[in-house]
């Protein structure tokens, strides 16, 4: 008798012993229990993401939800829509945990009120914008750069000050998108130092190429 078939015989009996079994049906268990979770886990994930969550309490829907639908983010000839989550969302999935983990304190404060009324929102609108634009400019405009490549550019279509602006940007100025696109989708917050939440640098340099940048930035 061939030594195959006899390793055969003692592998299977080796198979059907109680700790044999019992380990495969652990393993049958958490395998299929892992598919199940994380597919519960990313499909709640995802649902977070959407617009009709992000604007499911009413200090979102009456405040910033009103104010983006008037933006071209919304609506534009091209069709095509920007939801809250394409921009204050990371696309990449461990940036995408560490910013679903901070959001925690944005749904303490809409459980504490602290934003509940008009005017409590217009009280923090600076705070929260400030934020929003620092994590913008810390990632080099990830947000902004995951639709618009840069690459992709046809600057004898955007005009002035666009084409002097994006050029010293791709040149190394010193700034991101969201230097120049501060309101974009969002009313600005009032305050009296709002001309210098835009760097003095980029008036500095494209003067040498544009003279209607400093009105075009600072005197809307």
């Amino acid at each position: 008798m061939s030594l195959i078939p006899q390793f055969l015989k003692r592998y299977w009996r080796m198979l059907r012993t109680p700790g044999t079994v019992a380990m495969w049906i652990v393993l049958t268990f958490g395998f299929f229990g892992g598919i199940l979770f994380w597919g519960g886990f990313n499909t709640t994930l995802e649902a977070t993401n959407t617009e009709a969550f992000c604007i499911s309490c009413h200090t979102m829907r009456d405040n910033v939800y009103e104010e983006y639908k008037t933006s071209i983010h919304y609506k534009n000839r091209s069709g095509v829509r920007a939801i809250c989550s394409d921009c204050h969302v990371p696309h990449e999935w461990s940036s995408k945990m560490m910013r679903k983990v901070g959001a925690a304190k944005d749904v303490w404060g809409q459980i504490t009120g602290v934003v509940s009324t008009p005017e409590k929102f217009e009280e923090h609108r600076l705070a929260m914008a400030t934020r929003e634009w620092g994590r913008f400019r810390r990632d080099n405009s990830l947000a902004c750069r995951n639709c618009h490549d840069t690459g992709s550019f046809d600057f004898t279509r955007q005009g002035d000050p666009g084409t002097a602006m994006h050029q010293l940007m791709l040149e190394g100025g010193g700034f991101t998108c969201i230097d120049c696109h501060k309101g974009i989708a969002h009313n600005l917050p009032e305050t009296p130092d709002l001309g210098q939440l835009t760097s003095s640098l980029l008036v500095h340099e494209a003067e040498a190429r544009r003279s209607d940048v400093r009105s075009y930035l600072f005197d809307k």
